[in-house]
């Protein structure tokens, strides 16, 4: 991904959540798949450090 695709990606996440067609309706050459595994790979750390709750209080 270019700098760019990556701000474009961040922004429009913040804009519409997880919705990798249109986030890839906005990046020529890209499949929603692309935008979704780049995204979890670049942010996966961080939900697999997150303490998991379950529900438990």
């Amino acid at each position: 991904m270019t700098e760019e695709e990556e701000d474009l990606i961040s922004r429009m996440y913040k804009l519409v959540g997880d919705r990798w067609e249109l986030i890839a309706g906005r990046i020529p050459g890209r499949t929603p798949e692309e935008i979704e595994r780049y995204w979890l790979m670049k942010h996966g750390v961080v939900f697999a450090n997150r303490p998991r709750d379950f529900g438990r209080r």
